[in-house]
């Protein structure tokens, strides 16, 4: 049998039908595993303790196997797994490189600077920082994606008497503040309990305050965390804060003194009709004056009612950089900088940051000129302990499927214990340091599949079936940044690479994320892009695991995944 293409009204081309067939290791691992073409229950076991490392496994374990496999119509009838069978367990999801989804395993009883958490930027727009429209879908995806810090600007509407969020002093459409507070109510907890972070960029009067403090109360109620006078020497953690809803922005300023007009005395004069004109101006002004204190009564009323919602203290860090990291023993804080803040603040000052993000928050932005809503490296901030990495969701790219794989890691919980080296106080970790080589990964990949289910037959190629190549690399720390790519599978929609084994030597084994591209190869035009994935290293299983592709936007496939193996060597345990 043959698969045809169409080349012309009267001409086609003709190859090879695409077959699953598997790859001589994956035939040669299943003949140590197995007698006379079958593998019992006891050799299935065997094979997963000893080449996947599941060392827990039990009789219970692989029956799940034989239950993921079933529906193929693939066994042997006395329950003895067949070459194919074992093929397709090998490429389902029973056989991740990660645990379970939704498996939150790492100790959340730590404070909340003990943590990464996944955030957002500006997380109303639906497209770029200049003309794009607000809306409240944005936010319901990303909430949905397990996103914990969502930002809303804040700014008097046209007529002076609402708040609405925008994105200020540019072209993008306004959004109605309740819809967002609503957006996020009904969906903060739709991947885990941990609490969410509401972080407002406020540009009201103190009167507009009052009023978004009282839709802050009446909207969240018993979800909203106030931590009232109660003083912290450390922030409280994701799990006694599971079910919150925390405000953090900059506390208001005093608007009392700035808007009680003082009154002075008026030395006594013969009266004349002078004098009685001023004297009745003065009681006008003394009527003025006693509305101004009353207004600035309600107005520090309402400023008040605002600041007493703010559960973390948020500042900017601006000149001079000394008071930028200045840690209060009794009150830790929330600072923001952009980009190139942090970039400035890692030559001069980077282990102060790591020291000052062990108590302390840290959040990081994208700088001014990203109007097409792209990213950076969020390993910039990562490895020197920022906690809030804020990254244009809306965006696409490698820097965004990195953020989307180190927050698969937790059970993709939206928190992500923070590394003991980044913990401690004694030895402050410094990532520029020339640091020894702890482990070296070692990658095998062998085939992939499924391309052939997500897309149409001419998507890559019009008159032939897609070259695919897979391209490999290590994000983290400098030193152990480093990518390499695959041989290209000509004409296959099943391709099978040769065994050349990929070794990566790591010095930072806690902070690297493993990321995989696939594409098109293409002679004459830019290679068609294939599928993605990254995938957190602390928490990669061992063995030959099925990992699974991800399109532009981070969204998988239903079918495509490539077949993939893992060692580390020597092995590492990751606290």
């Amino acid at each position: 049998m043959s698969e045809s293409f169409k080349v012309c009204f009267c001409c086609s081309r003709s190859f090879k039908e695409k077959t699953r067939e598997p790859p001589v290791s994956i035939k040669r691992l299943f003949e140590a595993y197995s007698r006379n073409g079958k593998m019992s229950f006891d050799e299935l076991l065997r094979f997963v303790s000893e080449v996947q490392g599941e060392r827990h496994a039990g009789l219970d374990y692989v029956q799940d196997i034989f239950h993921s496999v079933k529906h193929h119509n693939i066994f042997h009838h006395h329950g003895l797994v067949h070459l194919n069978a074992f093929y397709r367990y090998l490429f389902s999801d029973t056989n991740s490189p990660l645990p379970m989804s939704g498996q939150v395993h790492h100790d959340m009883k730590a404070p909340l600077s003990h943590y990464f958490v996944y955030t957002g930027h500006n997380s109303y727009l639906t497209g770029n920082q200049v003309n794009s429209r607000s809306s409240v879908e944005p936010i319901v995806q990303a909430l949905r994606k397990g996103v914990k810090v969502i930002e809303l600007d804040l700014w008097p509407n046209p007529s002076g008497n609402a708040a609405e969020v925008r994105h200020g002093r540019t072209l993008t459409s306004h959004e109605d503040l309740q819809k967002c507070l609503n957006a996020i109510k009904d969906n903060a907890f739709y991947v885990s309990d941990y609490p969410v972070m509401i972080t407002l960029e406020d540009h009201l009067p103190p009167n507009l305050q009052g009023q978004v403090a009282r839709m802050l109360t009446k909207t969240f109620r018993g979800m909203l965390f106030r931590c009232g006078s109660e003083s912290w020497k450390h922030f409280p953690s994701p799990e006694e804060l599971k079910k919150k809803i925390l405000i953090s922005t900059k506390p208001p300023k005093e608007y009392l003194e700035s808007k009680t007009v003082q009154t002075t005395r008026t030395p006594m004069v013969k009266e004349t009709s002078w004098s009685r004109v001023a004297s009745s101006t003065n009681m006008a002004r003394g009527g003025e004056n006693k509305i101004l204190e009353e207004e600035g009564e309600l107005e520090s009323e309402a400023v008040g009612g605002y600041r007493d919602l703010i559960a973390i203290h948020a500042a900017n860090c601006k000149d001079p950089l000394k008071d930028c990291l200045s840690d209060d023993p009794e009150k830790p804080r929330r600072v923001s900088m952009d980009e190139q803040w942090l970039e400035t603040m890692v030559r001069t000052r980077g282990t102060d940051l790591v020291r000052f993000t062990q108590r302390n928050l840290v959040r990081i932005y994208p700088k001014g000129t990203r109007v097409d809503s792209s990213n950076y490296d969020p390993h910039v901030g990562w490895t020197h302990g920022a906690q809030m990495v804020a990254f244009n969701m809306q965006g696409h790219g490698k820097q965004l499927w990195i953020m989307q794989g180190m927050f698969r890691a937790n059970g993709g919980c939206g928190y992500v214990k923070k590394p003991r080296i980044l913990l401690d106080e004694h030895t402050l970790f410094d990532p520029c340091k020339r640091l020894p080589i702890k482990t070296t990964l070692k990658v095998k990949i062998y085939t992939g599949e499924g391309w052939d289910l997500d897309f149409h037959q001419t998507h890559f190629d019009q008159y032939s079936p897609p070259d695919f190549f897979v391209k490999i690399g290590i994000a983290g720390v400098p030193r152990d940044t480093v990518s390499y790519r695959t041989e290209t599978a000509v004409d296959q929609w099943f391709p099978i690479w040769s065994n050349d084994e990929f070794l990566f030597q790591l010095c930072v084994p806690e902070l690297a994320l493993l990321w995989f591209k696939v594409q098109d190869y293409d002679n004459d035009t830019q290679n068609d892009f294939a599928g993605q994935t990254c995938l957190p290293l602390l928490e990669l299983k061992s063995g030959v695991r099925a990992v699974r592709l991800h399109d532009r936007a981070g969204k998988a496939y239903k079918n495509t995944r490539l077949l993939v193996s893992f060692a580390l060597d020597p092995p590492y345990t990751f606290h």
